[in-house]
């Protein structure tokens, strides 16, 4: 039996459904191209921002929000991943250019809410939202860092930072075709930076990632499973579509207590 085309997923509706409703809420997932150690797809910032993205506004749209998740951005900043084959890098500038044509149209559309469900880790959209919200004050901007949303360390004995458990459980339980057997991954271990301040993380600086590690991955994914990725995704995007709820709801300008 075909799917019936989701009224909330920009993507897969229609100008008939599109016209009747007056959506208030603009998700905008946004992920990466990149190696993911030797297990994972490039595409795996993608399909877990989308994943997540679409989930949660299914959630928040069965409770009435007027919710559109718009096609997912794939390419992410990767700057430090040049030498990397394929991995493809979208400048902070080239995001920000993308960003300000988008809400010049919502702005035009009155859909004066736009939440980024970000999946790269690369991707830093605070300055831009900054900017934004300066050329375009009717409409509130902000990002949600997907992994950052509930506590990994519940779920995970050793969540990673790129390609580890976190990331090889979610894609498990999102995709579980495109994993290979963990046994060919690599063990993820990474450098860390030589100076103090760097090493303690209160001093701020790019990671040459073939200097950091060996097979792209920084985490052991060994202990990943569908089952822990399943349980992490599904109260993620309980805690998004909660949170996308209380947007559509609310009132711009009457945003603080």
């Amino acid at each position: 039996m075909d799917a019936k085309p989701r009224p909330y997923v920009l993507a897969e509706t229609n100008w008939k459904a599109v016209k009747k409703e007056k959506f208030k809420v603009a998700v905008l997932p946004w992920g990466a191209t990149e190696a993911h150690n030797y297990h994972l797809p490039y595409a795996t910032d993608n399909i877990i921002a989308e994943s997540v993205a679409n989930e949660s506004a299914r959630q928040a749209w069965n409770n009435n929000s007027k919710v559109i998740v718009l096609p997912n951005v794939p390419f992410g900043v990767n700057t430090g991943q040049l030498d990397v084959s394929l991995c493809l890098n979208m400048n902070p500038s080239t995001q920000y250019a993308l960003l300000k044509d988008l809400v010049h149209v919502l702005n035009i559309q009155s859909i004066n809410k736009l939440v980024i469900v970000n999946a790269h880790g690369g991707n830093s959209f605070k300055q831009i939202i900054r900017e934004l919200s300066a050329e375009f004050p009717k409409v509130f901007v902000c990002s949600i860092n997907w992994w950052q949303t509930v506590e990994s360390k519940a779920y995970f004995d050793e969540p990673g930072d790129h390609a580890g458990e976190l990331e090889t459980a979610t894609i498990m339980h999102l995709t579980p075709d495109l994993v290979l057997p963990l046994e060919q991954a690599g063990d993820g271990s990474d450098k860390k930076f030589k100076i103090k301040g760097l090493k303690e993380g209160w001093v701020s600086a790019q990671r040459q990632w073939t200097s950091v590690t060996k097979d792209t991955g920084v985490g052991n994914p060994q202990k990943a499973t569908k089952e822990k990725g399943e349980r992490f995704f599904e109260d993620v995007t309980k805690k998004i579509a909660s949170f996308l709820d209380e947007l559509n709801k609310a009132d711009l300008n009457d945003m603080y207590e």
